[in-house]
């Protein structure tokens, strides 16, 4: 059963460089305006992911504009964590500093386990199918929680 979806989330995972853009992405794609969503990193040190552009596109969600952000940039722009309804971390990293930084919020802090697909496959098919795995495990996170996408 669908549950009712908060006013605010942030994705965050290692690098804001795959999994959590494509959440991002994604997110916004299939649910629209219904929320403010954003997506942030522990660190700023890698540009979006080619291949996560790739397989998003491939559902028609579109990522190439994306620039990357940690939780530390995220704040100079404006969007403090405690405004965020729901932190969604997508690593383990990404999971403890979140409960660390919104200790003192009321912020609900979840863990999706989303498999990192950058090690994976030697090939491009073989790249492109691993992270196909990572959006697949994103989107089936989101319809199991908000439901189906309009």
């Amino acid at each position: 059963m669908a549950s009712s979806m908060p006013q605010s989330i942030l994705f965050c995972c290692d690098h804001n460089a795959v999994r959590s853009p494509m959440a991002e992405g994604i997110m916004k794609q299939f649910y629209g305006t219904d929320a403010y969503v954003q997506s942030a990193g522990l660190k700023n040190d890698l540009e979006i992911d080619g291949f996560a552009i790739s397989v998003c596109a491939e559902i028609g969600v579109e990522l190439s504009r994306h620039r990357s952000r940690s939780f530390e940039e995220m704040e100079e722009l404006g969007d403090q964590l405690s405004s965020f309804d729901l932190i969604v971390a997508l690593t383990p990293a990404s999971h403890a500093k979140a409960q660390e930084l919104s200790a003192c919020f009321h912020t609900d802090v979840q863990f999706w386990p989303i498999t990192d697909p950058t090690s994976n496959g030697e090939t491009r098919d073989a790249k492109l199918a691993s992270y196909r795995i990572s959006r697949d495990e994103i989107v089936q996170n989101l319809v199991s929680r908000w439901g189906d996408p309009r």
